[in-house]
């Protein structure tokens, strides 16, 4: 029976494969949006941090320190898999991290910031750092000519687990048991992300070597370090991946925090701008990964950044009942400005959602393009550690510029530089699938 169950996991189509592989999406953005971008960073600041400002400093800390653990064993731990221990069990280990550090949130409350940050790094280093063996997935189950829309269907796969993670939290939300949803978004997590372990197959080496995997897996590291310059379009992706990443994942961890603090949310407000989010990201995720397929992903991406920029530009502006705009609009449609506020959001949140997904998707497929073929999962682990320790940086800048300032209005234009300059990097890399214009 175990022969018959291995012989037709091994004989799962492409299609069903990609569909397993996108579950794993689905399962882990319950975590994604129930523990970093809405309840729990909003519980963080209101409930634990007794909404001082120093809320956001802490918040930020703890961000900083899950991502730069995770940047600093991804390569290593990505080397390692592609040598001998296979990818999917450092996936089934982080995943179990996550799943039980979310459920331990529960039990933390009013004053628990050395509990809560603890358990919520834990957490995100399981979540994180069990990304790079994800995505690492996505060469085996397609072509490269379809990276893009297959990477775009695994986001917007994500997009839907958000909502239906939202809409099994609402019930508990509206009874105000924002604790529960903690241990339910991991039960969540668990229930979808079986699948992959249990139909995905691993291919795995038997190596016998007297050195420890440890050793092997930075002694790749640094092999791969020292031929850099063998890479040179990766390295220059690598380095633009860095600083625009910085400000998509600010927006990531501080857009609940934002629109809490600044904008004076309702829980039911911050619902409605989520949804709109989630929603929106769901049809632009799959519709800049086929065009991703179509003028190829540095395009795409380019475009994606533009938009970005755009947006927040419009959240600066329209996020102050002082501001010019706000006020104009408030006359023109006789409306109070908090009205304004919300329904100016309600649009950066569109804006926002069209490109959230979009850019981390296309840039996966990009890198996925990029990579060479015997080194996939070592090379994801960089760009892991691109992507980790772009979020030390970028919201360690916003939650400094809130704590000393007293606003975030202030903090979000740090988001355009992080956009610009990674735009201006990008300029060097070429598009291997397309002639360079």
């Amino acid at each position: 029976m175990k022969t018959h169950f291995r012989r037709n996991r091994s004989k799962l189509s492409n299609k069903s494969k990609i569909f397993v592989w996108t579950l794993f999406d689905l399962a882990n953005t319950s975590y994604s949006i129930i523990v970093v971008t809405f309840l729990f960073a909003v519980y963080f600041k209101k409930t634990i941090a007794n909404g001082e400002p120093i809320g956001d400093l802490y918040w930020s800390i703890g961000i900083s320190i899950s991502m730069f653990i995770t940047a600093i064993i991804s390569p290593v731990l990505g080397a390692i898999a592609d040598y001998a221990a296979g990818k999917k069990r450092f996936l089934l280990f982080f995943t179990s991290l996550c799943i039980l550090s979310t459920a331990m949130l529960f039990f933390t409350g009013e004053g628990d910031i050395f509990f809560a940050l603890i358990f919520f790094i834990l957490a995100n280093i399981g979540f994180e750092a069990g990304l790079v063996f994800y995505d690492a997935f996505l060469p085996e189950i397609t072509e490269p000519k379809n990276f893009g829309r297959v990477s775009g269907y695994g986001f917007a796969a994500g997009y839907v687990g958000s909502l239906l993670s939202l809409a099994i939290a609402f019930p508990f939300i509206q009874a105000e048991m924002i604790k529960e949803t903690f241990p339910i978004s991991a039960l969540f997590f668990l229930i979808f992300s079986l699948p992959l372990f249990i139909f995905i197959k691993d291919t795995r080496k038997k190596v016998e070597t007297t050195e420890s995997f440890i050793k092997i897996g930075f002694n790749r590291v640094w092999t791969t370090i020292t031929h850099l310059k063998n890479y040179k379009n990766l390295a220059w992706f690598l380095l633009a991946f860095f600083l625009y990443i910085e400000g998509v994942n600010t927006v990531i961890f501080f857009s609940g925090n934002y629109a809490s603090t600044t904008l004076n949310f309702s829980i039911s407000e911050l619902i409605i701008f989520f949804i709109i989010v989630q929603s929106t990201a769901i049809i632009g995720a799959i519709l800049f990964g086929i065009l991703a397929d179509s003028i190829g992903q540095k395009k795409t991406i380019v475009l994606s950044l533009l938009i970005w920029i755009f947006t927040v530009f419009v959240a600066y502006f329209t996020s102050s009942k002082e501001a010019i705009i706000v006020q104009k609009l408030s006359e023109l449609f006789e409306v109070e400005s908090q009205q304004i506020l919300i329904q100016s959001f309600y649009i950066v949140g569109l804006l926002a959602g069209s490109v959230l997904g979009a850019t981390q998707s296309v840039s996966r497929s990009f890198m996925a393009k990029l990579t060479p073929e015997n080194r996939k999962t070592e090379f994801f682990g960089f760009f892991s550690f691109f992507n980790k320790s772009s979020a030390i940086l970028g919201p360690l800048v916003f939650g400094m510029l809130s704590f000393i300032t007293g606003s975030q209005r202030i903090s979000i234009l740090s988001l355009v530089l992080f956009f610009v300059f990674g735009l201006i990097i990008l300029r060097k890399v070429k598009d291997p699938g397309l002639a360079e214009n």
